[in-house]
């Protein structure tokens, strides 16, 4: 069956800033090998290969408000479609509506949940009740969920309850091995500061509570003498994570002086890939992750991990082969003995890597080539078009 397929996102390249994104923009051009058609509706500002979508109306409303308003102006761009695959919460609405008014099945995909992302209260006000009952009513409505690991997938079935669990597939994120690469230039790395000679650690990554770059900036203060850390962390998702953030970079900076370096500005795709093929290890300290795309990304470029055990990390990292596992437990995030132990030990695992570059770059060999055997675009692809054909099943059955 040649199907149409209307993909509805809020991000698409060039402007993505999350993992969501860079799905979407991998996954459009894999899915046109096996569909007769994708059409992509997104947000923001017009671009190539997708119709845009301004999240202007009503004006001066609460964000999350504005975004239903892009969702109704989605909804009603969709084409001839034969189903309809949205992305994130900011879609998940159109997608709902869109489904209704053309009588075609809806697939959503689980990057995140709502329910997990408690803190996103003190960013979005109102509208967070707003963003989870958009979440909600469209994921009990959809003819099949997408979840990017099963890790995700329990998730979304312990979250929605009502959910029929044949209904909810695992397709896991994956990554272009051809685009993330090992780059052993050295133009990027110099110009940022980076002591070729000596131990590197890198976080990629929004300041936010989810990715859990506090953690990371407290458990530095505990890293070798020689060891360099390079943050490329954008601007903080609010005032409040900006100014424990601040706090925390501020107490590191006093205490390693001259080993930390903080890019604020997003950088080029392959000026990342550099960077990360010249760190000894890649930090990913998240708290909540769903699969956790540029875990990936590091491991494409020959790259060891340390990460914590959360979400759907340990289907990426394995513990002893690509990189270094740390328990984390959300329901203890409260509690500092916790909290100072989990730190502490995420210190440890990435001094023990500093220590024996050896082992590091055995574990980065070891996963760039997981990525290559387990995490092709193109078999995404063909996971997802078989959910797109289970769902028109499901939505002609009902």
């Amino acid at each position: 069956m040649a199907l149409r397929v209307s993909i509805l996102t809020r991000e698409y390249p060039p402007h993505i800033y999350g993992g969501a994104g860079v799905h979407v923009g991998q996954l459009v051009p894999q899915l046109r090998k096996f569909t007769a058609s994708v059409e992509v509706q997104c947000m923001g500002e017009p671009r190539e290969g997708a119709t845009a979508h301004a999240e202007d109306f009503p004006p001066g409303a609460n964000a999350a408000l504005r975004v239903l308003g892009a969702d109704v102006s989605m909804a009603n761009a969709i084409g001839e479609v034969d189903v309809i695959h949205s992305h994130t919460w900011y879609a998940n609405f159109a997608g709902l509506i869109g489904s209704k008014f053309r009588d075609v099945p809806h697939v959503v995909t689980s990057h995140s949940l709502e329910p997990h992302r408690p803190w996103k209260a003190e960013q979005l006000g109102g509208g967070y009740r707003v963003s989870s009952w958009a979440e909600r009513t469209a994921f009990e409505d959809a003819a099949a969920v997408i979840s990017v690991s099963a890790g995700m997938r329990d998730d979304v079935l312990a979250s929605y309850t009502s959910l029929d669990p044949d209904r909810v597939h695992v397709v896991k994120n994956g990554i272009d091995p051809e685009e993330f690469k090992p780059d052993h230039g050295t133009d990027v790395v110099d110009s940022l500061g980076v002591d070729r000679d000596r131990p590197l650690v890198v976080f990629v990554g929004r300041i936010t509570r989810q990715k859990g770059l506090v953690h990371l900036v407290r458990a530095a203060q505990q890293f070798d003498p020689d060891t360099q850390l390079l943050l490329l962390a954008g601007a903080p998702d609010t005032p409040e994570i900006a100014a424990e953030f601040d706090q925390a970079f501020a107490e590191l900076s006093r205490v390693r002086s001259g080993n930390v370096t903080w890019v604020q500005e997003m950088l080029p795709r392959a000026s990342v890939r550099q960077v990360l093929t010249h760190a000894t290890v890649f930090a990913c300290p998240s708290v909540y992750e769903p699969l956790g795309i540029v875990n990936l990304e590091a491991m494409a470029c020959e790259t060891a991990v340390v990460a914590s055990a959360v979400g759907g990390i340990p289907e990426v990292v394995v513990d002893g082969v690509t990189g270094s596992l740390v328990p984390y437990d959300p329901k203890r995030a409260d509690d500092p003995a916790f909290v100072s132990t989990f730190e502490a030990t995420f210190a440890e695992e990435i001094n023990r890597l500093t220590r024996d570059p050896s082992l590091a770059a055995s574990y980065g060999r070891a996963g760039r080539m997981r990525c290559i055997e387990e995490f092709s675009w193109e078999k995404i692809a063909q996971e997802t078009v078989a959910v797109y054909e289970k769902a028109i099943a499901f939505h002609q059955s009902h």
